[in-house]
């Protein structure tokens, strides 16, 4: 009873009903855990469990343990299947993605190793279908990515590129490759996508550097230097140590960069003074840039046909670099590697276009009834005599041709037929100030223009940090 004793007062309650039962009967010891042995396993569970802490005593039951009922369990254990694992393994097919640029010099076989493929058959097809041929070959700068298998086998090949520079939508090629090892290609459109961007730059030596080493795009350098034109003179005043902040459009093809957009705002700070300017358009009217405060930026020519060359002649007497003879210069020379774009600095209409002896490949656009632009010595005309053109719009590329001694540009501007001093041009002025029904509109404008540049400024410190 010595052994009841303690039970009952180490499980407590929990064992209270059991011995009493195990009492009444008078039952020994051994034959109470012969006929119940789940029960005092549970009693002696909450001995363990519920002791509180205190000490407790298990019985030994001596050698009549070896007459208590012994059950054998035997569970199968399920092993997973490796070989049917390996199988589906080796069933998946494994892929690859590498992306690169298509060069001038490619043929399709070292456009396809230089992604990385190994393709007879796909280089084939590239030289045979006239489509992909075209889109891929003696063509560079376009983005081509592609997908292959593990035996460096075209899978997918796709590319993107504008039809010009002034699209608003891409086109993607496609070339996919199905189960039976057969080609085929698509090609279709889609509308480009604008996206933000931010950068600046220091100015060492000259605005074209500065913007290039700030990996700014061409298109978005000549948008700048023509909205300060008429504050800043690039050739001469600009200062090293000069700073600017610009925010731009970039336009994008399913991610993918394909060409600047608008330059949205813009600040240089130059021989310590400040210049800020903003894109706004008025509902209906013709957009312009302005200063945050609201001041017209425009004028109605641009200053320079080419913004950040380098100024070699002026207008007026000198002697002819050719000829050695003293004549008058009735134009303005502007150095720049063979092609450079030429902006036509005002809207018109192309009057000539074409080879002008002495003056090489040679524009001319009529502005209106009494001015008119030439441009002179092109590598290139990218315009046509009737054509309207607008104010920045292309007409060629600077070259040599004519009589000219090296890369250069001759600017002439004329009224009325006579030739006038070009610099003249920056000052006249043309846009109309913001309406009063505008004006908070604008102002919203500016104030996140604003913001915007200034996060831009922060951007170009961090990096010279």
């Amino acid at each position: 009873m010595k052994f009841f004793n303690t039970l009952m007062t180490t499980a407590k309650p929990f064992s209270l009903a059991l011995l009493a039962s195990a009492k009444a009967h008078s039952d020994t010891l051994r034959d109470f855990v012969a006929r119940h042995p789940k029960h005092v396993t549970a009693v002696l569970a909450a001995v363990l469990l519920g002791g509180g802490g205190g000490a407790f005593a298990v019985a030994n039951l001596g050698p009549d343990a070896a007459n208590l009922p012994v059950r054998t369990l035997v569970e199968t254990l399920s092993t997973p299947n490796l070989d049917a694992q390996v199988e589906a393994l080796e069933q998946q097919t494994l892929k690859l993605y590498r992306n690169d640029i298509t060069r001038g010099s490619d043929t399709a076989e070292s456009l396809l190793r230089r992604l990385g493929l190994v393709d007879a058959a796909a280089a084939a097809y590239i030289r045979k279908t006239p489509e992909v041929r075209q889109a891929l070959l003696n063509r560079s700068g376009r983005n081509v990515s592609v997908e292959a298998n593990e035996q460096q086998q075209l899978l997918t090949l796709t590319t993107r590129w504008l039809k010009n520079d002034n699209d608003s939508q891409f086109q993607r090629m496609v070339i996919t490759r199905d189960a039976d090892n057969k080609f085929s290609v698509r090609t279709d459109t889609a509308p480009l996508t604008a996206s933000v961007r931010m950068s600046g730059g220091t100015v060492n030596s000259s605005l074209y550097e500065a913007s290039d080493e700030a990996r700014l795009p061409e298109t978005v350098t000549r948008q700048l230097a023509d909205v300060f034109s008429g504050q800043i003179d690039f050739h001469r005043a600009l200062r090293k140590g000069a700073v600017f902040s610009v925010v731009y459009e970039t336009l994008e093809a399913e991610g993918e960069p394909l060409r600047a957009g608008r330059l949205l705002s813009a600040e240089i700070t130059n021989d310590q003074k400040t210049y800020n300017a903003v894109w706004f358009q008025e509902p209906g009217q013709k957009g312009a840039y302005y200063t945050l405060k609201g001041d017209s930026l425009r004028r109605a020519f641009l200053a320079s046909p080419v913004p950040y060359s380098r100024r070699t002649s002026g207008f007026g007497m000198r002697e002819h670099p050719i000829l050695h003879t003293q004549r008058a210069h009735l134009g303005v020379d502007y150095a720049a590697p063979t092609g450079t774009p030429v902006m036509s600095v005002a809207d018109g209409v192309v009057v000539e276009s074409g080879f002008q002896g002495a003056f090489g490949n040679m524009v001319v656009v009529q502005h209106n009834a009494r001015q008119s632009t030439v441009y002179a010595h092109l590598s290139r005309m990218n315009v046509k005599r009737g054509q309207t053109i607008k104010q920045g719009d292309i007409v060629g590329a600077v070259g040599t041709t004519g009589l000219s001694t090296g890369p250069h540009l001759h600017f002439e501007f004329r009224i009325n037929g006579r030739h006038v001093d070009p610099l003249t041009l920056a000052q006249q002025g043309s846009s109309e100030p913001i309406s009063a029904a505008q004006r908070n509109q604008f102002n919203q404008r500016a104030e996140f223009a604003r913001a915007q540049l200034m996060a831009a400024a922060q951007m170009r410190q961090n990096n010279v940090q």
